[in-house]
């Protein structure tokens, strides 16, 4: 009987110690204003609460808007698909789900909507679904899930109104009307780097917001510039390239008057104090 008071009691100064220290550490960082190693995005726009998501999330809910966006769909149109794919996947490119279901907004090949290939694309899939929202009468004058609920045809057609306050925040954001709102903390390594880094993220680009979109390599840096027409496309941008920062390599970003950085994952004010409107300039890591 003493020897298992004596190991609960052990176990019991164990469990304290081990609080403790990890009490210990977070309070440590906070009063030293440190950051703990973190894998995640905010997106602060809308004027409620931050958005949190992975940076898979971030990346495919960039490349939504950037579609919606680059194909002339209304603000609320962007809202509904953001709303829809948060609902149906959680704004994962899932390769299955319900019956044969794939993909972001869990679209059915066996319902014409395209080959499991070209719906696990989400630059495909989010342009099928706004093409078959804007044959909906009177759709941007519906609730938001009644809106999705139009299209999608779900067995639970309420559930898509829940995630109007994440998706306008996001939608927000993507539109540009919104400066530094989206940022990531990347602390695993980035998926690419070096030219290649600064190829594909080129080649993104042009895919998600049309031929019209420029980048050109900087000489200054392994990394590219993307010329902005106003601020408003500056903004947007420059969010989608934080967004697509784990996948593309991004190191660093600079726009406007402020720089972020995947090490610290948060906008600051650049030191110099003036801005520079004309182009997103985004640094990827170096080969090595």
């Amino acid at each position: 009987m003493r020897i298992r008071t004596a190991i609960g009691v052990v176990a019991v100064l164990a469990l304290a110690v081990t609080v403790g220290a990890v009490v210990f550490v977070h309070q440590l960082g906070r009063h030293l204003n440190l950051r703990l190693p973190r894998q995640d995005c905010e997106v602060a726009a809308g004027g409620g609460t931050p958005v949190s998501l992975d940076p898979d999330q971030m990346a495919n809910a960039a490349t939504v808007a950037a579609v919606g966006i680059s194909a002339g769909v209304p603000e609320r149109g962007i809202v509904v698909a953001l709303a829809t794919a948060l609902q149906e996947s959680k704004l994962h490119n899932l390769e299955a789900g319900d019956r044969d279901s794939v993909g972001l907004f869990q679209q059915r090949p066996s319902q014409g909507w395209g080959t499991p290939d070209q719906i696990a694309d989400p630059r495909y899939s989010a342009g099928r679904f706004y093409t078959a929202l804007r044959k909906i009468r009177g759709w941007d004058s519906m609730r938001v899930t009644d809106a999705a609920q139009a299209v999608q045809l779900s067995a639970h057609p309420e559930a898509y109104e829940k995630w109007v306050d994440e998706s306008t925040a996001v939608t927000e954001a993507m539109l540009g009307t919104a400066t530094g709102a989206v940022a990531c903390a990347l602390a695993d390594k980035p998926d690419q780097r070096g030219p290649a880094a600064a190829d594909a993220l080129a080649t993104d680009l042009r895919a998600d917001w049309g031929d019209r979109i420029a980048p050109v390599a900087d000489a200054n840096l392994p990394g590219l510039s993307v010329p902005a027409a106003d601020v408003r496309a500056g903004w947007r941008y420059a969010h989608w390239l934080v967004a697509h920062a784990k996948v593309g390599g991004v190191k660093r970003l600079r726009y406007d008057d402020r720089e972020w950085t995947a090490e610290a994952g948060t906008w600051s004010k650049l030191p110099s104090g003036r801005p520079d409107r004309s182009a997103v300039l985004a640094e990827v890591y170096g080969d090595t």
